[in-house]
């Protein structure tokens, strides 16, 4: 019986045998790390060539003649920066839309609603995200924006003290209504991965925060919120860079002009980095595109900034949660 156990041959009609399972499985151990290996190093390649054909292909962008960067200003910082703010405007106003209403809608489904309920709801929003962005900027640029125009001249005349709410573009195709857009479509993301990040909070935690006599909602403040932490820091990082690089809604539902404003119902804002590089790609002229590569970098270069410091922030959670 002995050596039927320590033989590397499965024996004939039976079970394997101890050292067979073991060999089997230390090939499978390892086939399975060498896969994940490539694929950890393929992802690392794609964004190191990524960035080598920016740096190369755009580095003569930040040194070319004025009469380049003539429609944003005469260098190319001077070019760079009204794209940047506007680049980063509209993510803020689609961050501060989307995260509430995102973290709402996952504690509904998770933590409120019947399952009955629950289900289609979260299919439904998920859905959103299937929407190609040509399709949500027709409908924000045609149906939308005139929509909100009533709302912005309310704002106005109101809060019309405050620079944000200055005049209001008859057409409502402003940055403002970028920033919805982009809420709209970054919505799905933040509450996709929320939830799943919530419904993962141990149910015996849970439960013993309700059996000391704590409310639902002092029970998720206590448990669910603490043990998604990071979750959602990851989940709302990913959605700032997808608002940050989206193209063609800003495209469409933003009037470009050539000065950044803080008024966001302003018809004169400059576009964002993505959304010029499309603007300008099909007529670029000799420096231009090289002028477009750099900006490409700097909207690079701020997304890995943007993602280093949520790993951070999402490792110092964890940490914190741990200790």
């Amino acid at each position: 019986m002995s050596t039927t156990l320590t033989t590397k041959e499965a024996p004939a009609g039976g079970d394997p045998s101890p050292s067979w399972i073991s060999e089997r499985s230390g090939r499978g151990d390892a086939i399975f790390k060498g896969l994940t290996i490539a694929a950890a190093a393929l992802i690392l390649l794609a964004l190191a060539s990524v960035f080598i054909f920016l740096f190369t292909q755009g580095f003569a962008g930040f040194s070319q003649p004025a009469e380049v960067y003539s429609k944003y200003g005469s260098s190319f910082w001077g070019y760079v920066w009204p794209l940047l703010a506007s680049t980063i405007v509209a993510s803020l106003i689609a961050l501060i839309i989307a995260v509430p209403l995102a973290i709402g809608i996952a504690l509904v489904i998770t933590q409120y609603a019947p399952s009955w309920l629950s289900t289609p709801v979260a299919y439904v929003i998920d859905l959103l995200a299937a929407v190609p962005s040509v399709v949500y900027g027709l409908w924000a640029g045609i149906y939308l924006a005139p929509k909100l125009v009533p709302i912005y001249e309310w704002l106005h005349e109101h809060l019309g003290f405050v620079p944000l709410f200055g005049d209001v573009v008859s057409s409502g195709r402003s940055i403002s209504t970028a920033g919805i857009v982009l809420a709209i479509m970054i919505l799905p993301i933040i509450t996709a991965i929320s939830r799943e990040v919530f419904s993962r909070t141990p149910r015996l935690h849970r439960e013993a925060a309700l059996a000391l006599g704590a409310t639902r909602w002092e029970m998720i403040r206590m448990t669910v919120f603490p043990y998604g932490r990071s979750g959602v820091i990851s989940a709302v990082m990913l959605g700032l860079g997808r608002a940050l690089g989206e193209t063609m809604a800003v495209v469409m539902v933003l009037s470009p002009g050539t000065l950044f404003t803080l008024n966001l119902f302003s018809g004169s804002n400059t576009p964002s980095i993505a959304a010029n590089i499309a603007l300008r790609y099909k007529e670029r002229s000799e420096g231009t595109l090289e002028v477009l590569i750099a900006t490409g970098l700097v909207l690079f270069l701020l997304t890995f900034a943007i993602n280093f410091v949520a790993r951070w922030a999402v490792a110092r959670s964890e940490r914190k949660l741990a200790g």
